[in-house]
């Protein structure tokens, strides 16, 4: 059984909420307005977790600073208008959120204004002592977001447990020095996440409770 943390972060998308339609669909609505090769779903949802200027450069490699600013915006302009309807709560998120002890915050990539209204449109922010989102900072795999959200809570990154489900997480975590735990429903690939050895993997967010044995280190 995993020993309890002081503090827990929480990457958002993939981790706490299935909201890839919704990013995806906002991006696409970008793509539709700029010409542009034709692209997948599953193309767009492995970039969930990182920032955007790297979809958009795959895109278009010789977009300048300006271009990329543009688009950015475009897709800033069509997240929130879509109002999250696409997105939802994975199963057992509410309640592993609940039964977990200690402090709580996120580590994300979105910036923490969208971050803070996410959580309270889906009932989330209760749960949180701090919420942390990437505010003009390098984002993961940097571990920029981490270290903030453990500066903003007193906390060291031997105290922290971090969340995710994207190899930019384990990344960011393993530079942060934190303890990584990945979860298994969320958008990376499998053999992706094990090559940064997370410290342990879950199907459910409820097994991170101390009171439960269902989480195992990896051996």
């Amino acid at each position: 059984m995993i020993p309890a943390f002081p503090v827990y972060l929480f990457d958002i998308d993939g981790t706490l909420l299935d909201s890839a339609q919704d990013i995806c669909g906002a991006i696409q609505q970008v793509l539709d307005t700029n010409p542009s090769p034709p692209v997948t779903y599953e193309f767009l949802k492995s970039y969930i977790g990182r920032h955007l200027n790297d979809l958009f450069l795959d895109i278009w490699p010789d977009a300048t600073p300006e271009n990329l600013a543009t688009l950015l915006a475009e897709y800033r302009s069509h997240y929130p208008a879509r109002g999250h309807k696409l997105t939802s709560i994975y199963p057992g998120v509410m309640e592993g959120l609940a039964a977990l002890g200690g402090r709580k915050g996120t580590a994300t990539t979105k910036g923490t204004p969208t971050t803070r209204a996410i959580l309270e449109q889906f009932g989330l922010i209760q749960y949180f002592d701090h919420v942390q989102g990437t505010d003009g900072f390098p984002c993961k795999p940097a571990p920029d977001v981490i270290f903030t959200a453990l500066k903003a809570l007193d906390a060291r990154p031997e105290d922290c447990l971090f969340v995710g489900d994207s190899p930019a997480d384990m990344e960011a975590g393993r530079r942060a020095g934190v303890k990584t735990c990945a979860v298994t429903y969320g958008y990376g690939k499998r053999e992706d996440l094990a090559v940064f050895t997370p410290d342990y993997w879950v199907d459910d967010l409820r097994a991170l409770s101390v009171q439960t044995a269902a989480i195992q280190p990896v051996r």
